[in-house]
């Protein structure tokens, strides 16, 4: 056995997430900053495939949606008014001896016991820790400046209730979708991707009249549930768990989260949570600015509740990474590779010459690059190394086919096409391989 297959399967992936450039370090060369995370060329293909998959699912494709891009630094009046600034808080300890902190309720019986799990200190009493990142806005620093990097996008969209319904008059339901960056000063940010100070949610305020929420929690439910689908993710890895009341934010009348098998136990992916009116509610007791409803129909007027579909999109990502990661045989060889969705991957095509150093494949194969780009595939042209590195430079990264520009290219404009999945190659005449490519790169 080989020290990389000695190597648990998570580490590989988080390995790999570097060496292919999806995911590296912040602040690398400094050291690192604790819970941040950089996304490298083929990290925000992949992250950005996702999010216009979802925009395109949720927002596009419908007639009831609208989207947002709220600043994340908010009025502080806003965290206010929905309780963050006093609630948005987790339990926190530290080590009287070694000074780590920690958050109590991951201690489990190290907590009972005090003991610091890091250097068997003695742990100190819990306390609540305001997780929100504080800053100041204008040229003076004292408390009237005081302001918020946004824990959630969620209130971007509440704020805006008003100018959306001013502007288009939509009937209910509808929503307001948006995708943007939040940020929370975790205590103990780990597990690569999954729980970080830094991070994008994709997000949905639905909004609808309250004796209707059942039935629409249930619509989304499935819509979620389908979703994941969407992304490849295995069915047999997604778990719906009931949040339980004391567990549930206070706002929540009802949440379900929809957990997924992470090689470190089964966690939080994505939540759905029936809000009630607390938000809209909230924020017209503190402005003063009236946020209800008026059906034009039967001129009733009322204030609206919320189905909020909440989805991580880090989370998503390792969650598509660690799906699609794939080890097997192949010519007698072990294979990693990445088996994405074909419209995930961040490179649908590659093209090489069958070799370097004769400049007639060369050209010929640069000419076929420049024609599938502009064809507005996502390609990518390599002729390093030999064809086997190059295909399983492609199989880390995902890549769904590879095409080769031969000697036989020169005398019959066919091409040799190589599956990423089963390794199979076919030839393929040039003037049909946008079809060719359009049918294998499906989309949902």
């Amino acid at each position: 056995m080989t020290k990389e297959q000695d190597t648990p399967v998570f580490d590989r992936i988080v390995s790999l997430a570097k060496r292919r450039g999806f995911v590296y370090q912040g602040s690398e060369i400094y050291g690192g900053l604790g819970g941040t995370w950089d996304y490298g060329p083929m990290g925000v293909r992949l992250k950005n495939n996702i999010k216009n998959l979802w925009w395109k699912k949720f927002v596009d494709d419908r007639m009831d949606m609208y989207g947002v891009d709220a600043a994340i630094i908010m009025n502080p009046r806003v965290w206010k008014a929905v309780g963050h600034v006093d609630g948005f808080t987790d339990p926190l300890c530290e080590c009287l001896k070694c000074k780590r902190r920690f958050r109590t309720d991951h201690l489990g019986e190290r907590a009972e016991s005090k003991k610091c799990p890091e250097c068997g200190g003695e742990l100190g009493e819990s306390r609540q820790f305001n997780m929100m990142f504080e800053t100041h806005v204008g040229a003076v620093r004292d408390s009237s400046s005081i302001a918020y990097l946004r824990p959630e996008t969620a209130q971007g969209i509440f704020v805006n209730f008003k100018n959306v319904v001013d502007s288009f008059h939509p009937k209910l339901p509808f929503g307001i979708a948006q995708i943007g960056k939040a940020f929370r000063n975790e205590i103990t940010p780990r597990d690569f991707l999954f729980r970080t100070r830094e991070f994008e949610q994709m997000e949905i305020e639905y909004f609808i009249r309250e004796n209707e929420w059942e039935q629409y929690f249930e619509v989304w439910r499935k819509d979620m549930r389908e979703w994941t689908k969407s992304i490849g993710l295995a069915q047999k890895n997604i778990h719906e768990l009931e949040v339980e009341g004391a567990d549930r934010a206070h706002y929540s009348k009802r949440t379900i989260d929809f957990e997924y098998s992470f090689p470190f136990g089964r966690k939080e992916l994505y939540g759905l949570a029936y809000r009630t009116d607390f938000d809209l509610r909230s924020h017209s007791e503190a402005s003063s600015v009236d946020l209800s409803y008026q059906d034009v129909e039967s001129g009733e007027r009322f204030v609206p509740h919320v189905i909020e579909p909440s989805f991580g999109l880090d989370r998503t990502v390792l969650a598509v990474l660690l799906e699609g990661y794939t080890e097997d045989t192949l010519g007698d060889e072990i294979r990693r590779y990445l088996k994405l969705p074909s419209y995930l991957a961040p490179v649908s095509v590659a093209v090489f010459p069958l070799l370097r150093n004769k400049s007639e494949l060369v050209t010929r194969a640069h000419a076929l690059h420049e024609i599938l780009r502009k064809k507005n595939f996502v390609t990518a042209f390599d002729d390093n190394g030999n064809i086997g590195k190059r295909y399983r430079r492609q199989d880390e990264i995902g890549t769904p086919l590879c095409i080769t520009v031969d000697f036989t290219t020169l005398e019959d404009d066919t091409v040799t096409v190589r599956d990423r999945d089963s390794g199979e190659q076919e030839r393929v005449k040039q003037d049909e391989l946008g079809m060719y490519i359009e049918e294998r790169i499906s989309r949902v």
